[in-house]
């Protein structure tokens, strides 16, 4: 192979990529044939076989058992709007995550005590092993699960406190900034670092993907005077939603 050729594979597996996103393989028709592959582009059955693969890995398209492999259906990615905290308004959890205020979105929550695991005690300087309250919401819109967030508070911080609970209490579901203003605890800064990966199997379960999919992943931090006070994983899908930010000049 001579440098900056493909393998016949992807060879392969491009055309019919370029077939799919230009309408000539519209949604729910059914891939050619394996055998249909082999003869049509002159290659073998494992070339054919690994072509079919890579779009199932793109999710372009979706085994169905007994049937065949089909062209998927291909959503329209929405925007999340993301402005970071807001100081003032009392935003809910919901508010913070979607930002631009544009969606009717309800949400499911859970709170439990657990022990901070080394990546999280690191992102909250504490000691592993340190008492924190995980905090895991599901979000929909429009009856859609869109959004998957865990987060971690330090009970060094809240335990003992009417805010211990985020969705319970006087301040219950206003927000990072808006409970910890009510214990004296002033959030000045967040910091959001976005990543991409492979959808976790449970993950997928809950907001309709199929293994293989890429989800982005919002890792964010609260500080207060430099002290991190909370930490969350925002889980997203990345076929269905893009991830806006709305930053103010200062």
């Amino acid at each position: 192979m001579t440098f900056g050729e493909q393998p016949a594979y992807l060879r392969v597996a491009g055309d019919l990529r370029k077939k799919i996103v230009d309408g000539r393989l519209p949604p729910h028709t059914r891939l050619p044939s394996q055998a249909r592959i082999r003869q049509e582009y002159g290659v073998s059955d494992t070339v054919a076989l690994e072509a079919r693969k890579v779009l199932m890995a793109e999710g372009l398209v979706e085994g169905r058992s007994g049937s065949g492999t089909y062209v998927r259906e291909r959503p329209v990615p929405r925007r999340i709007s993301r402005s970071g905290y807001r100081p003032t308004g009392g935003a809910t959890p919901f508010r913070q995550e979607q930002a631009d205020g544009e969606g009717h979105g309800t949400w499911e929550s859970s709170s439990e005590q657990s022990e901070a695991s080394v990546a999280v005690a690191g992102r909250l300087d504490i000691e592993p092993g340190e008492r924190v309250m995980r905090t895991k919401y599901l979000y929909r819109e429009g009856g859609e699960a869109m959004m998957l967030s865990t987060s971690w508070e330090p009970l060094a911080v809240t335990g003992r406190t009417p805010v211990m609970l985020p969705e319970e209490g006087p301040v219950g579901g206003m927000g990072v900034v808006e409970r910890m203003r009510a214990i004296d605890v002033i959030v000045d800064n967040v910091t959001e670092e976005v990543g991409a990966r492979p959808g976790l199997a449970e993950e997928l379960l809950v907001l309709g993907g199929v293994p293989g999919h890429v989800v982005l992943v919002v890792q964010r931090t609260f500080y207060a005077s430099g002290r991190p006070v909370e930490t969350a994983d925002v889980v997203i899908p990345a076929d269905r939603y893009r991830v806006a930010y709305h930053l103010p000049v200062k």
